[in-house]
């Protein structure tokens, strides 16, 4: 697929992704544009026939949405709106998740309810397809009124304001306009409260995550099974029969994968002297299979909320009705992501004992994975580093959506704290793929002490393919780099 059409399809978190990683480009189609347009008219034909005050079309915002505006002030009223809420701080956004913002805030102008110009949306587009990314902050937003901060900074470049990466820099946004004949939008009527209204920073993130998130899911099954075979550990606890009498779909669905990555394996078949394993390898189904059906619930959630319209007041042209609600209120997305956060971090916090259990000098196994323990240290403080990093995930696990905050005089009294409850996500995420890296690196290390044996197929490709970047530690050495290595094979879906 090179080309998108948005038509106001249903478009799944999957597709989303695939749009994002290949570098299609996206294009409105008819239906979307018709629509676009539709609402267009019927909103400026409304404001010429109607005198009384409709929220933010012809009023101030917020706790001043009883202040009557002119009609020859509409258009600069919203363009006061884009600069007055672009106030965002702390760290830029990372650039991958603003063009998802860019093209989730197409997705939701597209529907129609709106009121925005089909110019707006296409120069949306075109910001997408030519790689022009606005700069964003990470700290701005309530979640709920919509993300307003960020979604201003990501609209300030439409208005020629503010700052955009473009072919591998930052520039002033009207010098890449002038670069690309392009004239500043002049907004009319409600197209900034269309803007900045809406959930798209959050959802941004939540869509990325839930990406990273099943990456992640899929990549511990298979380095667990290779600690599970460093560790000599049993396949009892992955049978069918007691996996399946829990009615658990996550847990039944990773005994089967476990099953099916470790047949053909010496290793898991050869008699065993213990009874049973720790918990965190006897309970791996029950705790990633939990992760896994928390994954399954935040993708629902979080795909209808893509194909949702998040902005305020919508607008009805079929109906003549413009409703002033609250879509913007990213309470579904701010519980779901301290949700995925928890889940996340659960698999981290069960991959540190595994990797605790590994070093301890047991099961045929030299103390932290060293022939020589004593003169060499060997792996005893990557596992110091692991804990850190678990630690910290537990942290950043306090909910972010049990908060709030009164703002705008009190008219915006209960507020979502969906972007805070964001960006800690994306911290999770982050700190998953570093304890990954190091369990794999010992998962791997406590292997090579079960030649001459094999284990399947499977294990032993990727633990071959993981020693192509990072080799077999005899003694002591500087291990930060094989580390960093180890989390970068992680992430690039250990390949």
């Amino acid at each position: 697929m090179k080309n998108y059409i948005i038509n106001n399809e249903w478009i799944s978190l999957n597709q989303i992704d695939e749009i994002l990683e290949n570098h299609v480009t996206l294009e409105l189609g008819d239906n979307a544009r018709s629509l676009i347009q539709k609402c267009r008219t019927y909103l400026d034909e409304k404001i010429q026939r109607h005198d009384k005050l409709i929220y933010g079309i012809n009023t101030g915002f917020g706790s001043l949405c009883n202040t009557a505006i002119d009609t020859k002030d509409l258009e600069q009223l919203q363009t006061n709106l884009v600069l007055s809420h672009a106030c965002g701080t702390g760290d830029e956004v990372p650039q991958e998740i603003v063009k998802r913002m860019l093209f989730l805030k197409v997705l939701g102008l597209s529907h129609g309810h709106s009121g925005v110009q089909v110019a707006t949306v296409e120069r949306l587009i075109y910001f997408f397809n030519h790689n022009i990314i606005p700069v964003v902050y990470q700290q701005g937003s309530l979640g709920a009124s919509g993300d307003l901060a960020p979604l201003a900074h990501l609209s300030l470049p439409l208005i020629g304001e503010g700052e955009v990466y473009f072919q591998g820099k930052k520039h002033v946004s009207a010098d890449v306009l002038k670069a690309m004949s392009l004239q500043p939008i002049v907004l009319q009527s409600k197209e900034g409260l269309a803007l900045l209204n809406g959930t798209q920073f959050m959802s941004s993130y939540a869509s990325y995550c839930v990406s990273k998130g099943n990456q992640l899911w899929s990549q511990w099954n298979t380095i667990a099974a290779i600690s599970l075979e460093g560790y000599d550990g049993r396949l009892n606890p992955f049978q069918a029969n007691v996996n399946e009498i829990r009615n658990q779909q996550g847990q039944i669905e990773v005994a089967k994968i476990f099953r099916d990555l470790l047949a053909g394996s010496e290793i898991i078949v050869q008699e065993k002297a213990h009874v049973q394993d720790p918990y965190s390898f006897r309970c791996i189904p029950q705790v990633h299979g939990a992760s896994k059906d928390a994954l399954d619930y935040a993708s629902t959630i979080i795909e209808r909320e893509v194909n949702a319209v998040t902005d305020n007041p919508t607008i009805f042209p079929d109906e003549d009705d413009i409703v002033s609600a609250g879509n913007f209120h990213g309470q579904p997305l701010a519980i779901t992501m301290d949700f995925l956060a928890i889940a996340l971090a659960e698999m981290g916090s069960i991959s540190e004992r595994r990797i605790y259990k590994l070093i301890s000098g047991t099961r045929g196994l030299p103390a932290f994975l060293v022939a020589n323990p004593g003169l060499n240290s060997g792996f005893m403080i990557p596992q110091y580093a692991c804990a850190s990093v678990v630690s910290q995930n537990k942290q950043l696990c306090t909910p972010a959506s049990v908060d709030t905050i009164d703002s705008s005089n009190g008219q915006e009294d209960h507020v979502s704290m969906g972007a805070n409850a964001a960006t800690k996500l994306l911290r999770v995420v982050e700190n998953c793929f570093t304890i990954q890296g190091i369990e794999i690196l010992n998962a791997a290390q406590a292997f090579e002490f079960r030649r001459p044996l094999k284990s399947s197929t499977i294990i032993e490709q990727t633990v071959v393919d993981f020693r192509q970047k990072v080799r077999f530690v005899n003694n002591d050495e500087y291990l930060h780099p094989l580390i960093a290595e180890s989390v970068k094979f992680a992430k690039n879906k250990m390949k």
